[in-house]
């Protein structure tokens, strides 16, 4: 699935300088003064092979996990804990993904396949002066490969366990004297490996899926201080959303039932997940003055129809049969986004004041049109539509931002940022047909602002040649946001603007003349009026909560070596503890009578969450990876490419419970194969090779309904590079 740069991964060694833009110029990733990982080369390749979605990013750097509910879209990042479990299609998340510099804000959006990529940056802490907006936990960037001057290209084919199937390729070189191309394309494709078991089942199997998408780009050079690069692009998704499995979770202990079979499920609803993108930015710099003056704008819309069983079995219990386990009613619904439209425009310059004292000057606009429409389905009887509810949501942010980097001596540098956002948000939400007998709604809006100022300062102390030394203090903010799901709830629920101030001291080094690095990172955060969601219970609906403050600590480190040039060894580490703290907090339990392990308020019935840490958010998280590369000619080498992910129990919910969490979860990775004049590639691969199943999430609605996570997939790739 994701192609990188043409250069062979294992020829990517740590003397290799890593260039990164974190912070929108280049620089080495050891002399940025934050917290930042990179993934590229061979281990892009590695972690994405057998038609892995975007979610093969989690636990792969320190403090970042990933999961979501939707299928092969909707990715819910975390960083440092800081996360949104909303399953709404208007879902704030604290984790921005900017792709070729253009944040994508919408959750459909931000489950753009990955392909043909040079690398994927991953910022830690608030970035609140030059990403913004809705950055309080951290921003993934991704990086394209981008035209060349000089043809070239691959091509990459696999086929795997289910039938799957991965296809991928580019090819770049010049179109005259001045103009340059590069076309990506990716195809991906599997078969349904879920029976469906239910008595006279609607669908026979689930998680099949056959997703399309491309790149096209141009590189104009009208002259030697102009660049204009045009990108094109799009994806398109058929296939099933996620599949839900009710009573999956042992209740009073948690866990996965006696018994349970991942290749099984028994559903009478319908499993439909299509999405349609198309987007394009145009990004020129300019050699202006005495720096680079940078233009990047952008549009992007994306629909979405995701239809899925609720309540993960079929029948209910007063209309036999049913099951699997107890369904005390059916529950079918469907999400769409019938309407959508992203405009953003970024303007900065780059250039240095004097030879001590660089400057970044920018502003920033962003307007987004959301039409979400929500469904709910009469699956016993005959299927019709019973509940529909529509949201219009209208969206204008903008922003003015500088940041300097002084060079205070020799050895100390300086980094200080600010920016001024203001942001408006316009909602209108109606129920148009009302499920279970109640009525119409609406329609019932809101409108939202508010201006909101954000900075960092950072100290980097170089040592000596191998070592860094830095402090940031960094503060971010998330927008205020509504919720109006409202098929089958009355509320429209607010939170108020999210603030963050985060504290970090670490160092990065390098060690063996340049054949190993180390990094470490100690953090600790605070929020003020954190956003939370209040995801499920018996209403199916989400509320939106503002807790007086989240606080958090924790440690990451990264570390890579080259022992001899044929050994390649990386290794990350993460400690992360989240506390939401706020006495007066509350949430309803669940929809299913599970085993509430907080406090329970006795007159409202709901649980007390303050001391919980946050949902969905490990404690530890590590990840390792080992590369030995055997010459068996001038031209040739065997390899074998083997790699590890962890993260420990997690809790799905707000509230805590025995039945909704999730034990610890490692998945381990095998690649090994042969390489020929680093031009030729022929792999086979296993991703999960133990075929550990373990819980990802659950259903909080009617009963013990859970998701896990993807079954071993094996299979053989053949690269060919030109």
């Amino acid at each position: 699935m994701a192609g990188t740069s043409l250069t062979p991964a294992h020829a990517q060694d740590v003397t290799d300088e890593v260039i990164v833009t974190a912070q929108k110029r280049e620089q080495s990733l050891q002399d940025v003064p934050l917290s930042l990982d990179v993934v590229r080369g061979e281990e892009l390749d590695v972690i994405s092979s057998g038609g892995e979605d975007i979610l093969f990013l989690s636990a792969r750097v320190p403090s970042l996990y990933a999961e979501g509910s939707f299928g092969r879209t909707f990715p819910r990042f975390y960083i440092r804990g800081l996360g949104n479990t909303d399953f709404d299609l208007n879902a704030n998340q604290p984790v921005s993904l900017v792709y070729d510099g253009v944040v994508l804000e919408n959750p459909i959006l931000k489950g753009f396949p990955v392909f043909d990529l040079d690398r994927v940056e991953v910022l830690r802490g608030p970035q609140g002066t030059l990403f913004g907006r809705n950055t309080p936990a951290g921003v993934i960037t991704f990086e394209s490969a981008r035209p060349t001057r000089e043809a070239e290209g691959y091509i990459r084919a696999g086929y795997g366990r289910f039938d799957t199937v991965d296809l991928e390729g580019a090819v770049s070189g010049p179109l005259g004297d001045k103009v340059s191309a590069r076309l990506s394309g990716l195809f991906q494709s599997r078969g349904d490996y879920v029976d469906n078991v239910a008595p006279n089942p609607s669908e026979s199997g689930f998680e099949e899926f056959e997703e399309y998408a491309g790149r096209l780009q141009f590189l104009f050079e009208p002259t030697g201080t102009t660049d204009i690069l045009l990108n094109l692009h799009g994806r398109k998704l058929d296939g099933g959303s996620r599949t839900f499995r009710a009573n999956a979770i042992q209740p009073g202990t948690g866990g996965l039932v006696p018994g349970f079979d991942r290749f099984t499920a028994a559903q009478d609803a319908t499993q439909i997940l299509n999405v349609e993108n198309l987007g394009a930015s145009l990004t020129i710099d300019t050699d202006f003055g005495k720096g680079t003056l940078t233009s990047i704008s952008a549009f992007e819309s994306v629909r979405v129809d995701a239809r899925g069983d609720v309540d993960g079995g079929f029948g209910a219990v007063f209309a036999p049969p049913s099951g699997p386990g107890f369904i005390p009613f059916a529950a079918e619904s469907q999400d769409n986004i019938t309407g959508h439209s992203q405009w953003t425009q970024e303007l900065r310059y780059n250039f240095d004041a004097t030879d001590a004292l660089n400057v970044t000057l920018g502003g920033f606009a962003f307007f987004e049109n959301l039409e979400i429409e929500s469904l709910s389905f009469d699956t016993l009887f005959g299927g019709g539509v019973n509940g529909r509810a529509v949201q219009d949501q209208d969206t204008e942010a903008f922003a003015l931002f500088t940041s300097m980097e002084l060079q205070a001596s020799e050895r100390l540098t300086a980094t200080a940022g600010l920016r001024l956002s203001l942001e408006n948000k316009d909602f209108v939400a109606s129920r148009t047909i009302g499920p279970f007998g109640s009525g119409t709604l609406g329609p019932v809006s809101q409108d939202l602002d508010d201006t909101v100022v954000t900075g960092d300062l950072a100290l980097n102390y170089a040592a000596n040649e191998a070592l860094n030394l830095f402090a940031r203090y960094s503060r971010g903010f998330r927008a205020p946001n509504v919720q109006g799901r409202i098929v089958f709830g009355d509320a429209v629920t607010v939170a108020d603007t999210e603030t963050i101030d985060s504290f970090d001291v670490g160092f990065k080094s390098r060690f063996l003349d340049g054949r190993g690095t180390l990094n470490a990172t100690v953090f600790y955060f605070e929020t003020d009026n954190q956003q939370l969601t209040a995801v499920g219970g018996a209403g199916n609906f989400n509320q939106l909560l503002n807790a007086d403050a989240v606080k958090g600590s924790g440690l990451e480190v990264d570390a890579s070596f080259d022992p001899t040039d044929h050994v390649e060894l990386t290794a990350g580490f993460s400690i992360n503890d989240t506390e939401i703290q706020d006495t007066a907090l509350e949430v309803g339990p669940c929809g299913a009578p599970c085993t509430i392990l907080d406090r329970v308020n006795p007159v409202t019935g709901n649980a007390l969450i303050n001391g919980n840490s946050l949902p969905q958010a490990p404690k530890y998280i590590a990840n390792v990876s080992a590369r030995f590369g055997l010459p068996v000619s001038n031209a040739g080498e065997l390899f074998v490419f083997t790699d590890m992910a962890y993260r420990s129990e997690v809790n799905f919910f707000l509230y805590d419970s025995a039945e909704f969490r999730s034990d610890s979860l490692t998945e381990v990775g095998l690649r090994g194969g042969y390489v020929h004049n680093d031009d030729f590639e022929i792999a086979a691969y296993v991703r999960n090779a133990f075929g550990v199943t373990e819980l990802e999430g659950a259903v909080d609605f009617n009963n013990f309904t859970g998701f896990i996570n993807e079954p071993s997939i094996y299979g053989v790739e053949v690269t060919k590079r030109f």
